[in-house]
């Protein structure tokens, strides 16, 4: 018997995966993927781990969903490669592992790895969102990026005792965890298009965060943790902050909420819904120079919408020194227009 798709929701036929990505992280995937020789590089430097391998590995050690084992898990991936219009229907296996995780995997062929603890935590509507996610991911390309992320860690670990050569790596890692991180707030918007559930989504993310007992969680109070982290007591938590992320690849689950609630509410969600996105045929003609400046914004907007403490003196720093040095060419342009004495 075949599974058929949900139809119940709508569908965006060619979507391309800018119409999600965070600015951040579509800047960076469409510098990178214009480079000439880079998919040449890449699949060089896919030599340092073997998709057979992985594969291999959780085809013998995990579940892989069908229409016989985890239906339902293998129907939210029907659903999710229909509704996002993903050419090729991604293989899903379960591993037990109480930790909840869940990953997209692979170069040719990439696949999706959930673990039972996040199995076990979410509900059917959360679980739609989260394989929506991981879908995200394939359709933006993050599951190449995400396997070399993983062979240059372990790369990285295992020369750690050569101080240039780690040094070297870890500047590489650390470029691509800061990435990765934007990555992972572009596709919670992938899950959200998926699901088409922001209640089950919000759900989802406070789980991540607070397990499974949602009767004594409020998204409202979540949200307002958000607010709380965001602005620190002063500068010393924006430095803690900034060390808490290395080493990372997930933001944390309030920035993540918070994130999708803005993204959300800010109209875009509306638009892609209503069928204004952009289409996967005219990736081609992306510009490379505009996608870098939405990035530039971006990292623009979220400067000046932080309370951070740290993030604000620096703002203020800033502007001390552009309002100087405003004065002081100001200063220069009048003397050189003044008349010799």
């Amino acid at each position: 018997m075949t599974t058929e798709p949900d139809r119940s929701r709508v569908r965006f036929p060619d979507i391309s995966s800018r119409a999600y990505e965070h600015p951040a992280d579509r800047g960076a995937l469409v510098a990178m993927r214009s480079l000439r020789g880079f998919d040449t590089v890449l699949k060089k430097m896919s030599g340092l781990f073997s998709e057979r391998s992985l594969r291999l590995h959780y085809l013998a050690g995990g579940v892989r969903v069908g229409e016989t084992q985890f239906r339902d898990v293998y129907q939210d991936v029907v659903d999710a490669t229909h509704i996002l219009d993903l050419p090729e229907r991604p293989e899903l296996y379960i591993i037990s592992d109480p930790y909840p995780r869940a990953m997209a995997i692979g170069t040719d062929r990439p696949f999706i790895v959930v673990s039972t603890g996040l199995f076990d935590l979410l509900d059917a509507e959360e679980r739609r969102f989260a394989v929506g996610h991981e879908v995200g991911h394939i359709l933006s390309g993050h599951a190449v990026y995400r396997t070399l992320l993983l062979a240059l860690t372990n790369l990285a670990l295992r020369v750690a005792w050569i101080p240039l050569g780690y040094m070297g790596l870890r500047a590489i890692v650390l470029a691509l965890e800061e990435w990765h991180r934007k990555s992972e707030l572009s596709c919670d918007r992938a899950g959200l298009l998926t699901s088409q559930d922001p209640d089950a989504a919000k759900r989802a993310l406070m789980k991540m965060a607070g397990g499974s007992r949602l009767g004594e969680m409020s998204v409202d109070a979540f949200l307002q943790q958000a607010r709380e982290y965001d602005a620190g007591e002063d500068a010393r938590d924006g430095v803690i902050k900034l060390l808490s992320l290395m080493g990372r690849t997930h933001p944390h689950a309030v920035v993540r909420l918070a994130e999708l609630d803005l993204w959300a509410a800010s109209g875009e969600y509306s638009r892609i819904l209503a069928g204004d996105y952009p289409r996967r045929t005219d990736d081609r003609d992306a510009s490379i120079n505009q996608e870098v400046r939405n990035a530039a914004k971006s990292y623009q907007e979220s400067w000046n919408r932080t309370a951070d403490p740290l993030i604000s003196t620096l703002r203020d720093v800033v502007s001390g020194v552009g309002d100087a040095g405003g004065k002081l060419f100001d200063n220069l342009s009048n003397r050189m227009r003044r008349p010799p004495e």
